[in-house]
């Protein structure tokens, strides 16, 4: 019998960041590495990660990171994890291997195949292929001796998608009668009514958009969506035009795509630069996540090497929509129209990002017909949701797990225990290419920043009597504008050069107590003349 524990490190409450940490008695299994984009009101964070804390503490016990395919919110952070702990195993299909290495990933990769074992002496996992937006895309199965452990991973049902998107249906429901302990589900659509499929398949729609415009069409793609990719290539032929893959990220992932048999499109629609001003040529544009939409800003406001934007040009925005990235869309938009051009958006009623609807998770839950059911992946109230869904389908309340990142999840000789733990979870911040976490103090200067400005006092005394010799002289950014605020700065002159004096006493600087002073009194001044408070630096030296 086993004791099995299961913690998220990411990915409940929450859209990214999915990690998740299947301890079975000695034995750590985790599944997936995923970050999280961040907002506008994070302040220059480029994305966020996991705190990795646990499994630095635990790391002897760790097997490995299995990874379920090449999107962000689950294999995002792998690098970072990685760095963490070095000598860790990671386990991909052959696609996420491949896309990895193009990003520039270094770390040793482990290929695995669906429906291939892979034996840890009492325990095993098993991948299974399953349909999805990016090829090899794989649900995992973890043996124990009470039963199975599933995480399906980003899915939808659609037996029309076949070999490299294909999903075995029949391994799936061969699992369920063997006996599944518990299943860990996505829940991102689970609100949706329905199946996903067929609202996932855009060629008609990119091929009415093709027909319907007679210049140049620019697409914005995200190069982790090959299916979408394929969809534009298939909507495209026999239209005469040419497509020109614009980007060297881009042109990497279909190049890879195209010689290891991923995408199955038509090579002789490939156009090059010398094409880029036809008028009936389509641009692909690869915009990514991190920055959204930052390819065709650049285009709009005239910055692109390449392209310039003309009042016949219809720009296509053929990737998802996200809440947090409405006011830049809608931005561009406005000004897209401003300029002649025309803009194309996906329907609401078409879904880019293939995650599965109420009627497939439920068609999962009777495939497998697990014992517990934990609703993953996904903001609290689409995990509610999902758990509605299966008490629709008769199973016990007591039988459904929820939780939040941190809590733990005990079952003991196969049977779900009161558990209490939890392990506290600070999420890292990661700005640009440094992997070290930015933090909270950081952010909160930041926010200052943005808020209230900054003011620079700096002054420079004698090195021999310590008298002032230059200042102080006032510096401000993003605060008031000096010109029209002269009694406001000779009034902070004065208030810093009171205060200088003061500790400069028998030939004795005491640095600490006046950048103190000067940032406490300066404060109190700021704000009972303007009702902000700036960020105060005060900078004295000797000469």
């Amino acid at each position: 019998m086993s004791k099995i524990k299961i913690v998220s490190l990411g990915g409940l409450n929450e859209n990214g960041k999915n990690t998740y940490v299947i301890e079975i008695d000695e034995k750590i299994f985790i599944l997936d590495a995923g970050l999280k984009y961040a907002t506008e009101s994070l302040y220059g964070i480029d994305y966020i990660i996991p705190d990795y804390s646990y499994l630095v503490k635990n790391r002897k016990k760790i097997v490995g990171v299995f990874l379920t395919h090449a999107h962000p919110e689950n294999m995002g952070a792998i690098n970072e994890l990685c760095e963490t702990i070095p000598e860790i195993k990671v386990y991909c299909s052959k696609y996420t291997k491949k896309y990895l290495e193009l990003e520039g990933f270094k770390h040793k990769l482990i290929e695995i195949q669906s429906n291939k074992k892979i034996s840890f002496k009492d325990v095993s996992v098993f991948p299974i292929s399953v349909n999805h937006s990016v090829p090899d895309a794989l649900m995992y199965v973890i043996n124990t001796k009470d039963g199975a452990i599933v995480y399906t991973g980003d899915f939808i049902i659609d037996p029309s998608m076949k070999d490299r998107y294909g999903m075995d249906i029949g391994k799936i429901a061969y699992i369920g009668k063997q006996g599944v302990l518990c299943l860990l589900s996505d829940s991102a659509f689970s609100e949706k009514s329905g199946h996903t499929s067929p609202n996932h398949k855009l060629t008609n729609f990119f091929r009415d958009t093709i027909n319907r415009s007679s210049g140049r069409l620019i697409f914005t793609v995200l190069p982790i969506h090959l299916f979408t990719i394929e969809e534009i290539f298939e909507a495209a032929k026999n239209t005469h035009r040419k497509i020109v893959i614009m980007g060297k990220r881009l042109q990497n992932v279909v190049n890879m795509a195209i010689e290891e048999k991923y995408l199955n499109v038509d090579t002789r629609l490939l156009g090059d630069l010398s094409n880029i001003n036809d008028k009936n040529v389509i641009l692909l544009v690869c915009d990514d996540k991190e920055k959204p939409y930052v390819a065709i800003d650049r285009i709009v406001g005239g910055y692109d090497k390449f392209i310039k934007l003309n009042d016949t040009d219809t720009i296509v925005f053929a990737e998802p929509r996200y809440d947090e990235n409405e006011k830049v869309i809608v931005r561009l938009e406005n000004e897209i129209a401003i300029m002649g051009a025309e803009t194309v958006s996906i329907p609401k009623d078409k879904e880019i990002s293939h995650h599965p609807s109420g009627e497939d998770l439920m068609l999962m839950l009777d495939l497998i017909k697990p014992k517990y059911y934990m609703p993953v992946e996904g903001e609290y109230r689409y995990m509610v949701n999902n758990a509605n869904l299966a008490s629709s389908l008769g199973m016990d309340s007591k039988n459904i797990i929820l939780k939040t990142n941190g809590e733990f999840v005990e079952i003991v000789d196969g049977e779900l225990k009161e558990c209490f733990k939890r392990i506290e979870l600070n999420d890292v911040l990661i700005d640009g290419n440094s992997n070290d976490d930015v933090g909270e103090l950081v952010l909160k200067d930041r926010e200052m920043l943005s808020e209230n400005g900054i003011v620079l006092i700096s002054a420079t005394l004698s090195k021999e009597n310590k008298t002032i010799l230059v200042g102080p002289e006032i510096t401000t950014r993003g605060f008031i504008y000096i010109k029209d605020s002269k009694d406001i700065i000779d009034t902070v002159k004065k208030i810093s050069m009171e205060i200088i004096e003061k500790n400069t006493n028998n030939n004795y600087v005491d640095y600490n107590n006046i950048k103190l002073e000067i940032r406490e009194s300066l404060s109190k001044y700021f704000y009972s003349e303007t009702e902000c408070k700036p960020m105060i630096i005060a900078v004295i030296q000797e000469v």
